[in-house]
């Protein structure tokens, strides 16, 4: 007799646990339809909204579009819907690079903007514009012509500058301009005794057999540069 109580009390267990698992589900049921219902209710006026704006632009375009090019518009849509879908992955990795590379440039501009604003205070801007009017200044006091000559002689020119530019040369240039300049200022004695004087000192020998020396070259180069040209 005990036996058979327990295993009435045994069914009788497994049957609650059963209506407990349906109520359960009864009321999950019930609680998603209720989410329907209200998503229903708050999806309906936004839907019947797009309806009617969608209404008013296709009116407005149905002198334009027909409805077979809006068809075939989607299904060209979900033909590619796989290469949209890698494009928009791909814009969202370059938003992604974007967004890691904004701190460097960042960085990038502010040193680029310390080195400019350096160089500016150093005065390199100021040069490069001088640069530019004394090139412009060039180009506008050139003819066609003096270009063209000057094309002709550039190896000369440049054998010629770097001839004079060697430090030696350099040197006694200088050296001679600012004893010069020293010298210009001072009263000069143009008698025949201080010019004979001034003969007697070695340096000033020196100097005017050099200068005679140079004027000697001078005249061999004009004679041969006025030689007559044969008729």
């Amino acid at each position: 007799m005990e036996a058979e109580i327990a295993a009435l009390n045994q069914k009788l267990d497994a049957l609650m646990a059963q209506v407990a698992y349906l109520t359960e589900q009864a009321k999950v049921a019930e609680r998603g339809r209720q989410a329907r219902d209200e998503l229903i209710e708050t999806a309906m006026p936004i839907a019947k909204e797009a309806l009617r704006l969608g209404s008013e632009q296709l009116e407005e375009v149905q002198d334009y579009v027909q409805p077979e090019e809006l068809l075939r518009l989607l299904k060209k849509f979900l033909r590619h819907a796989r290469q949209l879908e890698s494009l928009l992955d791909q814009l969202d990795a370059l938003y992604d690079l974007l967004e890691t590379l904004t701190p460097v440039s960042k960085d990038v501009m502010m040193r680029l903007t310390d080195v400019l604003q350096t160089l500016d205070e150093k005065g390199y801007f100021s040069f490069a514009r001088g640069g530019v009017r004394i090139v412009d200044n060039i180009v506008t006091s050139f003819s066609e012509e003096d270009v063209n000559r000057l094309g002709d002689n550039i190896v000369l020119i440049l054998n010629t500058v770097k001839d004079m530019t060697q430090p030696e040369i350099m040197t006694f240039v200088r050296n001679t301009l600012l004893l010069a300049e020293q010298e210009v200022g001072k009263p000069v004695d143009t008698s025949l005794f201080s010019l004979l004087r001034q003969l007697q000192d070695p340096a000033v020998r020196r100097g005017l057999a050099l200068t005679l020396r140079v004027l000697q070259v001078i005249g061999h180069q004009a004679d041969a540069n006025s030689k007559p040209v044969p008729a």
